[in-house]
């Protein structure tokens, strides 16, 4: 990849030894989508919060309920389908990934309904956590060889997939015996430099038997086999050149993904053509995650959730973060 690593243009700090970095003033990007077609999808603000929020990603149930995980002040927040916001938990450290236990997991580390939640304690050591839909925060695994537990998601009813994005590598966690090991450590899920403090292996989806992965810092996105036994294969390189966070799939294979620091949402055929369809005005500055709605009245709406810019401001300074609901067509029917 022909072009300048940008992580010199970040500077500063949020705290601790693997938080993520402050503003930078700078925003002067590879314009790497910027050949790309735009259109600009209907969307909607559900929820609105404070300057300096970070919001880093979303899961949402069968009743339409959204949970967000709030980075910085390791809070699990609830939003009701009629748009009530609430905090459901706050964990003493801080957040990253979300994930719902699948109907017919029936494990007893996470119970259907229940959330796991990655993310580290306040002495930073990496953590796994259950939360309960009444709130109740219980720890399934702290991590002390890992360094930076990101998005997580299921591939059985009781196999999780957990990004290690500082550490390069991918962690199962088995919620029927409890059990964490690596599924996989590789050379493209690893930053471009130890040095670098983009999240390389970021977001990951299981679509079919292949593991979609994005790596933020190699700006790539990869596909991994998964085996009849759920054992990891070689992974390959579907795309470069395309800066990716989360992402999700819709029936048919396209997927839609948070660019963050490009302040838009894009979709990408199964074919591999990108059309940029949600950008700034739409609400997606610094867009980090995003999910389909699951009640047959928003199956074929994305559900996106940003930090206003937080990790890159545009010219005009960071903005409130919000979660935004963008109607992408019926052609988008979501996945389970």
């Amino acid at each position: 990849m022909k072009m300048k690593h940008w992580a010199a243009v970040f500077t500063g700090w949020l705290g601790g030894a693997i938080a993520l970095p402050l503003v930078a003033t700078a925003q002067e990007l590879p314009p790497i989508f910027a050949d790309d077609p735009v259109a600009l999808v209907p969307s909607t603000t559900v929820a609105q919060f404070p300057v300096n929020t970070f919001l880093e990603n979303i899961a949402i149930d069968t009743d339409g309920t959204l949970f967000v995980t709030s980075h910085e002040t390791g809070t699990l927040l609830k939003i009701t389908p009629d748009g009530t916001v609430s905090e459901l938990a706050t964990l003493e450290g801080k957040v990253s990934g979300v994930a719902i236990a699948p109907e017919g997991g029936a494990s007893t580390l996470a119970p259907d309904g229940t959330l796991l939640v990655t993310g580290w304690t306040a002495e930073n050591v990496p953590v796994i956590s259950q939360v309960a839909l009444d709130g109740t925060v219980t720890t399934l695994a702290t991590l002390p060889e890992a360094v930076f537990l990101n998005g997580i998601t299921p591939i059985s009813a009781n196999r999780y997939l957990i990004a290690d994005s500082y550490r390069g590598a991918i962690w199962q966690l088995d919620t029927e015996t409890g059990r964490v090991e690596i599924w996989l450590e590789h050379p493209l899920l690893a930053r471009r430099s130890a040095d670098s403090p983009i999240p390389a292996v970021n977001g990951l989806k299981r679509f079919e038997d292949t593991l979609y992965v994005s790596n933020t810092d190699q700006m790539l996105l990869l596909t991994i086999p998964i085996d009849g036994q759920g054992a990891a294969g070689e992974p390959e390189v579907l795309l470069e050149e395309v800066n990716i966070d989360d992402f999700a799939f819709a029936a048919d294979g396209t997927l839609y993904g948070t660019t963050h620091i490009y302040n838009s949402v894009i979709q990408i055929a199964p074919e591999g053509a990108i059309t940029v369809i949600a950008q700034a005005e739409q609400g997606v500055t610094g867009s980090t995650a995003l999910a389909f709605g699951r009640m047959d009245c928003d199956r074929t709406a994305l559900y996106v959730v940003t930090n206003g810019g937080m990790f890159l401001p545009p010219p005009t300074g960071v903005v409130p973060a919000e979660v935004v609901r963008l109607e992408v067509g019926k052609a988008a029917l979501a996945t389970d």
